[in-house]
């Protein structure tokens, strides 16, 4: 591997995402990896507590943490950053990221700490009727990756549940951390000198890249994540992945559908 002299960023963050249970539920299915400059990731583990492992809130709250401080932080979530082209024309939304994610919270409020994406989707709480997507509907960075629709539940590996869980939140980091943090694509193409990034990853484009070594499969995508961003900072090309050929139109579409990152 060649180093490149001055890395983008000093710490790199993977997470593979569960949108079980409710967002205060311990989920095998959560996993966080951190690596640095000097050392392959590592898994964190979650706060001294009777649960065992870590809960959505527990990350949301670890995040604005690490945030906060002064290390210029590349964080890759596995879940969807926002919804299909056609959401947003179906209920009449404005191309406008962070008023999509209060509308959306007001209709699916699954950050509350005794609610599963399931109670909403039966109507038990919050009001599915007045925002729901089609599974036919697909992202333009999906169909590049080969991905599922973010509203395609109900399957094995779907991604639908963890988008709607975790949707609400990337709202409670912007709002915590927002100034210091650059969610992309929404805040734009190009990132910022210093400021921390927050971006959608898939881990799959990368897992089979990396030895397993004994990894539970959560466990290995959260650590693929990390590894390949850091890799690739180290290299000196990770930045070539923020920028994407894509049509005036395409990237219109792309900065409110939101991009996976590595996807060219």
């Amino acid at each position: 591997m060649i180093h490149d002299d001055n890395p983008t960023f000093d710490r790199y963050i993977g997470i593979d995402y569960s949108g079980a249970e409710t967002p205060t539920s311990s989920l095998p299915g959560l996993r966080v990896y951190m690596a640095d400059h000097d050392s392959l990731p590592v898994e964190v583990q979650p706060p001294p507590s009777p649960r065992k492992y870590w809960t959505r809130r527990g990350i949301a709250e670890w995040l604005v943490a690490r945030l906060s401080e002064d290390f210029i932080t590349l964080v890759g979530i596995d879940h969807g950053f926002s919804f299909p082209k056609q959401y947003f024309e179906k209920y009449s939304l404005p191309w406008e990221w962070p008023m999509f994610l209060d509308d959306f919270h007001f209709h699916w409020p699954t950050d509350n700490n005794h609610t599963y994406v399931q109670f909403v989707r039966d109507g038990k709480c919050g009001n599915v009727d007045a925002r729901s997507g089609d599974s036919h509907w697909r992202r333009l960075t999906e169909k590049r990756a080969g991905a599922s629709s973010v509203f395609h539940f109900d399957f094995q590996g779907s991604v639908a549940k963890s988008t709607h869980a975790g949707l609400p939140w990337l709202r409670y980091l912007r709002q915590h951390v927002g100034n210091r943090v650059h969610f992309w694509p929404f805040d734009g193409w190009n990132i910022p000198a210093n400021l921390s990034v927050v971006a959608e990853v898939y881990p799959a484009l990368w897992s089979q890249d990396f030895p397993q070594e004994g990894r539970s499969r959560d466990q290995h995508d959260a650590y693929s994540v990390a590894a390949w961003m850091r890799q690739s900072d180290l290299a000196g090309n990770l930045m070539d992945f923020f920028q994407l050929s894509l049509s005036t139109e395409e990237q219109e579409v792309a900065q409110i559908e939101g991009w996976i990152l590595g996807i060219k």
